[in-house]
């Protein structure tokens, strides 16, 4: 099963006003295992970056003018695309802008019900919990510390470890392996007995004599008594 966890990042947000990708960033991940494979780019919008958006990722019209634009990346993207599922925080963004592009060059836009989204999935698990991909790196401990700005490689880095854990973390139903394990302790395997052969109990020589003396020490033994057996 071969998946990509996406991000992208935008001159805006919203593609129909105009708004255009400027960034795709994708990790691959096969059998829900990272491969190493990594799709990057940046991508020349031919439109101005909006101030908001500039804040957010520090991507400039500046920068960006010297990179190809959508058409010149497209078929290298569905290339690595091919046919895999895409894993994506807020998957309607992100579809909407990469359809937006696509049928802007005459491709046929990709379903919604290729994309996995990771936001709805943490809202479903965490009902009223903050579901942005800071709070769930918080959640699970991922180290996001050099996420300055937004970048769409180094988001989808994290979407990747984010997801991992939402599925039940990078061994894929290992709370149920933990639950079989602890129903194993808590009821230890019963073993059937095994008959051993009789010990002799029969005193020998010199236990009865050691006994014997015993008894002339003693003095009116209650078992001598007339009334012992009442």
């Amino acid at each position: 099963m071969r998946e990509l966890v996406l991000d992208t990042e935008t001159t805006g947000i919203d593609p129909k006003q105009g708004h255009r990708v400027i960034e795709i960033g994708a990790i691959e991940l096969v059998n829900h295992v990272p491969t190493g494979e990594t799709y990057h780019v940046y991508i020349n919008p031919e439109r101005e970056v909006e101030q908001g958006a500039f804040e957010v990722h520090g991507l400039s019209t500046e920068f960006l003018a010297d990179f190809p634009n959508f058409a010149g990346i497209a078929d290298g993207f569905l290339e690595f695309a091919g046919d895999a599922t895409f894993v994506i925080h807020n998957a309607k963004f992100d579809m909407a802008f990469l359809n937006a592009e696509l049928t802007r060059l005459g491709h046929p836009p990709m379903p919604m019900e290729r994309a996995i989204d990771t936001l709805a999935m943490a809202r479903r698990k965490f009902p009223g919990a903050q579901a942005s991909l800071d709070a769930l790196c918080r959640r699970f401990e991922i180290n996001n510390a050099h996420r300055e700005l937004h970048g769409a490689l180094v988001d989808a880095d994290l979407l990747a470890s984010v997801y991992l854990e939402l599925i039940g973390g990078r061994q894929p139903g290992l709370e149920l392996a933990r639950e079989e394990k602890a129903g194993e302790e808590a009821m230890p395997e019963i073993r059937t007995a095994v008959a051993r052969p009789p010990r002799p109990h029969a005193p020998s020589a010199e236990e009865l004599a050691a006994h014997a003396a015993l008894l002339e020490k003693l003095k009116d033994p209650i078992w001598n008594r007339s009334d012992a057996a009442e």
